[in-house]
């Protein structure tokens, strides 16, 4: 059975009865390589440079990255490359000034290494893939907390409710994995839209601010099954 992403659960809950028969006859037998969440090659361009920004606490990945965009898009002439580019450049516009201590709870923070081999949770006897792109370490009160971020990027974005799925697996990986050793810290639990600019942390789940409803979702999937 295909391994599921993010991405497609939300493309499941987005469609109709007659889709979503068809979406769950494919995962049983779609033997192909999965969606991967970072948006792949489309977008990748600028969620590479906002994650460097993120990872060195400085900007200037973007504005370069933007820079190089710029003269590639007045390059060429072919429309879909044009819009790709163009997309990718209005993102990286948005995030140009942005303050990172929005999603750096200090300037010292360590990056811990992921395992891909990691990346694949099981929940409702389904699998589930979970692929930030930083797992990070930071002190607090002379305690070690630990956060973690994850970029998506989707044309138009996503809501509120469907980010929030993001953030819902991005804290069970944190909680699967890293919890033995460290206090998690689900304000810094961080799943971010960039198409949208708009963030939702895991705290914002557990105050009932975002529903949450992955669970729901695999439940309806499961069922189909």
């Amino acid at each position: 059975m295909k391994k599921l992403s993010i991405k497609s659960i939300v493309e499941f809950r987005n469609r109709s009865d007659r889709g979503k028969k068809n979406f769950v006859t494919a995962l049983k037998i779609d033997k192909a390589k999965p969606d991967v969440e970072a948006g792949g090659d489309y977008w990748v361009t600028s969620l590479s440079a906002i994650s460097n920004s993120f990872k060195s606490g400085d900007l200037q990945y973007i504005i370069d990255k933007r820079a190089e965009l710029t003269e590639k898009y007045r390059e060429t002439d072919y429309k879909r490359t044009k819009d790709m580019y163009k997309r990718n450049m209005g993102i990286l516009y948005n995030y140009e000034d942005y303050d990172l201590k929005k999603w750096r709870p200090s300037k010292q923070i360590k990056l811990l290494k992921k395992n891909k081999d990691n990346s694949v949770l099981i929940i409702k006897g389904l699998e589930v893939y979970a692929t930030p792109h930083h797992v990070f370490m930071f002190r607090k009160n002379n305690v070690e907390e630990l956060g973690a971020i994850w970029f998506i990027a989707k044309l138009n974005g996503f809501r509120k409710d469907e980010l929030g799925m993001f953030a819902d697996i991005l804290y069970r990986y944190l909680k699967t994995h890293f919890s033995k050793d460290y206090i998690l810290n689900s304000k810094y639990c961080i799943a971010v839209d960039v198409f949208n600019k708009f963030e939702i942390n895991y705290s914002q789940l557990e105050k009932e601010e975002i529903p949450l409803i992955l669970n729901s979702t695999l439940d309806e999937i499961k069922k189909m099954i």
